[in-house]
């Protein structure tokens, strides 16, 4: 199973000023029990050969992170979904 490794102080800074600290656990937890999980809506992201994924916190953000050797998965950003 994946392990998220723990994410970068700016990361837990975002989640925090955005109120997502349980919302970002939650989706953790579903994530490393099972990365296909449907709430997560996990996808490969364009262009699909840079193997950049995202996974959703809430219907408004997501994270965003890449695959590291041995099951680790990096968080490489927290972001709104749909940007108007």
């Amino acid at each position: 199973m994946p392990y998220i490794i723990d994410p970068r102080d700016e990361i837990e800074k975002f989640i925090q000023k955005h109120g997502l600290s349980r919302k970002w656990e939650k989706a953790r937890r579903l994530f490393e029990n099972d990365p296909s999980h449907p709430s997560l809506n996990t996808e490969l992201l364009e262009p699909k050969h840079r193997l950049i994924y995202s996974f959703r916190l809430d219907k408004k953000y997501r994270a965003i992170f890449i695959y590291l050797p041995d099951e680790k998965v990096e968080i490489i950003s927290v972001t709104k979904h749909y940007r108007k």
